[in-house]
């Protein structure tokens, strides 16, 4: 079974590209699907990135295509993600407007009880992105907002990236864990035993 990468207009392509890599260095296959928005986004801060995608890709379904097979349930996806997750089709999914095959595919895959994973980027937040945060997660969805993890003192901007990315794959739980993970500070292995 494949996975659904949806990619909307927010901000943060690269997030888009690296969850790209991390399925395919994990071995699952993904399906692509790219909103207007996203495609311009892409255009602006990482024009080679949708081209990478594409390569890894299994197939890119277009955006409009309400008859392509990951609109129905009957498709044998293992779970979607966002990356990113702009606000509009974050108030889409939360609402049930399936009104762009990216949409369809989110609700699919929260009716049918499968992992769905939202890389949200929007800040500050209104009250209206929490409550459609809100509604999302109560209906069963999983809002990573792609903060990074300064804890593991990361050295470049694709080392966070990676990170964020990896965790996103993790979410969807069909491998074993990969992101790397918090082991605490400095020595405490070695102070917490004596």
């Amino acid at each position: 079974m494949s996975v659904i990468l949806g990619v909307s207009g927010a901000s943060g392509a690269v997030l888009a590209g690296a969850c790209g890599q991390e399925l395919a260095r994990r071995g699952l296959p993904f399906d692509l699907v790219v909103s207007q928005g996203a495609e311009k986004t892409f255009a602006l801060e990482a024009p080679d990135t949708l081209t990478a995608l594409l390569a890894l890709a299994r197939t890119r379904f277009a955006i409009g295509d309400f008859a392509a097979p990951p609109a129905s349930g009957s498709y044998p996806s293992a779970g979607m993600i966002v990356a990113p997750c702009s606000m509009r089709s974050l108030a889409a999914i939360a609402h049930g407007l399936d009104d762009t095959l990216l949409t369809r595919c989110a609700s699919v895959h929260l009716k049918e009880r499968r992992p769905l994973v939202l890389l949200a980027r929007e800040a500050p937040l209104t009250l209206a992105h929490l409550r459609n945060m809100t509604a999302v997660t109560e209906m069963g969805g999983i809002l990573l907002p792609p903060v990074p993890a300064f804890y593991l003192r990361p050295i470049s901007v694709d080392a966070l990236v990676g990170q964020i990315a990896a965790r996103a794959v993790d979410l969807l739980k069909l491998t074993p864990p990969q992101a790397e993970a918090w082991s605490g500070p400095p020595g405490a292995l070695l102070s917490h035993g004596q």
